[in-house]
């Protein structure tokens, strides 16, 4: 996945890890990062459907169009595990210590994203209420 030189990316470098907190601000960040790079597909999607592989019990006639899409599904299934990879990685990276460990053995990035948004991303109300409060 070439990126255009004339295309900048954010600097990712100076992201506060993930720690609770500011998970709408990292959020939003590592969004812009992965729609840049054409992998924010991963957090919104599912992983393409790759048939089952046929046994020699039950051979039936292929045809080149079922062998092209089988190829097409098989590319796409390829190109999804690699940008899955590379969205995790990023993911995992840029959280604090103790959110990684939670988060570690998430083999899907779409997994992680649904569970920290439902856990962070709610309604900012109550916290607001509290400190206006105080």
């Amino acid at each position: 996945m070439a990126i255009p030189a004339s295309r900048a990316l954010p600097d990712l470098s100076k992201l506060e890890p993930l720690d609770g907190t500011n998970f709408k601000r990292w959020s939003r960040k590592l969004l812009i990062f992965f729609e840049q790079l054409d992998v924010d597909y991963i957090l919104f999607t599912n992983p393409p459907e790759v048939p089952a592989q046929t046994t020699n019990a039950s051979i039936a006639i292929v045809t080149a169009s079922q062998t092209d899409s089988s190829k097409r599904d098989d590319e796409l299934k390829v190109k999804y595990d690699k940008d899955n990879k590379m969205v995790r990685g990023h993911l995992l990276n840029h959280m604090t210590n103790t959110l990684f460990n939670l988060f570690v053995n998430h083999k899907s990035a779409r997994a992680i994203w649904n569970t920290l948004e439902s856990r962070y991303g709610g309604d900012d109300a109550s916290r607001k209420k509290y400190i206006v409060g105080k």
